[in-house]
């Protein structure tokens, strides 16, 4: 079963890309690795929410948009190179707004890391950090990059 298949599968679509906030591009290839940009959950081309983690927004739902935001970031590899050309996540990071005292980051990223288990199975065993961080670009709760090997 390919990827795209997978993720029919599971009933998911990859959105459209995020048009760039700033001077970037939302993936480049080198060698057999792609790297995103940092993603946000955004969806048709809205952020879904703004606020930190543990003040405006709650884990759970911060752990949702992480997963919005890994969609967004498969979104960018697919269409850099194609979803079928992945071989395996390689690693993730993910930024998270966190109010003063919140040290969950962990489960929020979890978002974004068991949509790649779901999709990937064994290939989406990947590396990881969990950030917390003050500020995110344009008020977002959570950010998701990804480090992807390709064919």
């Amino acid at each position: 079963m390919t990827w795209s298949e997978r993720l029919a599968e599971l009933g998911l679509e990859l959105p459209g890309v995020a048009a760039p906030l700033a001077a970037y591009v939302p993936a480049v290839r080198s060698g057999s690795h792609v790297y995103t940009s940092g993603q946000l959950p955004f969806v048709d081309g809205v952020l879904a929410a703004t606020g930190k983690v543990g003040a405006e927004v709650s884990p759970e739902e911060a752990k949702g948009y992480a997963r919005t935001s890994a969609l967004n970031a498969l979104a960018a590899v697919h269409a850099l190179v194609g979803i079928d050309s992945v071989t395996r996540i390689v690693k993730v990071v993910g930024f998270v707004a966190s109010a003063d005292g919140f040290t969950g980051q962990p489960a929020v990223v979890n978002g974004a890391s068991e949509l790649f288990g779901e999709v990937f199975g064994d290939a989406g065993v990947h590396a990881r950090s969990a950030v917390g961080v003050a500020e995110l670009p344009i008020g977002s709760p959570v950010e998701v990059e990804l480090i992807v090997e390709v064919q």
